[in-house]
This record gives C-alpha cells, sequence and structure tokens, in this order.
C-alpha cells in the first residue's frame, strides 16, 4: 500500500481526481489540501519567473529569484504531504476496526489520531508560508501577474482550511484534552493570522486597492 500510496504523485490530474472522488479512503481532504497549496504556490512561482528578466523590476530580481526558490521547495514539500497523508491515515483506518473491549485499543487509536494529525499541521504550515510568499510576489513582482497572486492566495487559504479541518477531525477523537486543545489552538491562530492575510491580498488585489 505504501508504494500505491507513492504512486500517487505520477498520476494524471484525471486519475487523481477520479480515485478522489471514488470510495477510496485515501487520498482525502488532506491530500486534497496539500495539492491546492502546491496549486497556489505554484501560481506565486509563475509570477516570479514572468518578472525576472524584466528592466522595471531590475531592482527587485535577486529577491525575486531568492522568493523562487522558497516557492518551488514548498511546492515540492506540498505534494510530498500527499502521500505522507495516506500513509499516516491507513493505520487509524485500521485500528478502527478493532473492538472496543480489545485491551489496548484506546492506546492504539492516539497512537494513530496523533500521527494522522500531523501530516495536515504540516499541511497548514505550508501553506502560512506560501501566503507569505505570495503577497510579497504580488506586492514585488509583475503588475501584469497581480491576479495570479490574488488566485494562489485564494487557493492556498482554501487550503489552510481544509488542512486545519483535517487536523481538527482527529483531535475531536483524542482521548488526551490538553494534546487535543494544543493542537487546535496552533491550527486556529494559523486560520486567524494568515487565513484573514489570503483573504486581505485577495480584496486587494480583486477590488483595484493593489493594481
Amino acid at each position: 500500500m505504501e508504494m500505491e500510496n507513492s504512486n500517487m504523485l505520477l498520476q494524471s490530474v484525471q486519475e487523481f481526481t477520479g480515485t478522489l472522488a471514488s470510495s477510496s479512503p485515501v487520498p482525502g481532504g488532506g491530500g486534497a489540501s496539500a495539492l491546492a497549496g502546491a496549486l497556489g504556490v505554484a501560481l506565486g512561482n509563475m509570477v516570479g519567473a514572468l518578472t525576472v528578466g524584466k528592466k522595471a523590476y531590475a531592482d527587485v530580481e535577486e529577491e525575486i529569484r531568492s522568493l523562487m526558490d522558497r516557492a518551488q521547495d514548498l511546492r515540492l514539500r506540498l505534494l510530498a504531504c500527499i502521500p505522507k497523508d495516506a500513509e499516516a491515515f491507513e493505520p487509524l483506518s485500521r485500528a478502527y476496526g478493532i473492538p472496543k473491549e480489545t485491551p489496548g485499543r484506546d492506546e492504539i487509536m492516539e497512537r494513530c489520531l496523533r500521527a494522522a494529525a500531523e501530516v495536515p499541521l504540516e499541511i497548514a504550515e505550508l501553506c502560512c508560508e506560501a501566503i507569505d510568499l505570495l503577497e510579497i510576489f504580488a506586492r514585488k513582482g509583475s503588475r501584469l501577474m497581480t491576479s495570479d497572486a490574488a488566485t494562489g492566495a485564494a487557493v492556498c487559504r482554501g487550503a489552510l482550511q481544509g488542512a486545519a479541518m483535517n487536523v481538527k477531525v482527529n483531535t475531536r477523537l483524542m482521548k488526551d484534552g490538553v494534546y487535543a486543545a494544543e493542537l487546535d489552538a496552533r491550527v486556529e491562530a494559523m486560520l486567524q493570522e494568515w487565513g484573514r492575510k489570503a483573504e486581505a491580498l485577495f480584496n486587494d488585489i480583486y477590488c483595484g486597492r493593489l493594481p
């Protein structure tokens, strides 16, 4: 099954979305969020690619190239989270099938829930980094490409929300309330800061406040 999960990155868009639309438990919301985040940050990288080499932006070219390197790294890390999320979910899926009266079931479930929450938490963190990059691309990159930066911000905001939901669905079932509350607080803080930042960037560009 691990080999099957790694092959997700080799699937066509049609194949991946077909599996996503099927009864298969993976990929699910976490994998979809990771893919969306990768698409969003790729749009930022495109803004950079269409900025460098232009005389009008010579003074920011070095910074833009650095941003592009970071965006490329984020895109690959988000894509890597797609099979990671599937691999983390499989033990939890099996744990749900353990009879409730089985000794040690609670410990197994808790361990699997923690592992299943880790990857969407990572996806959320990467999406926050992507939103920060998109804001700089929008403000310093080619004026002709701000709509793509806005689209990237909107997509990354949705990816962040999806990842947060996939953390929450696991923390709700955890016995360790303190640990669950800590994870919930982390994703809530990300939603408040970076979710709002992405929304504000989109609105600024959409309404013409950032030409």
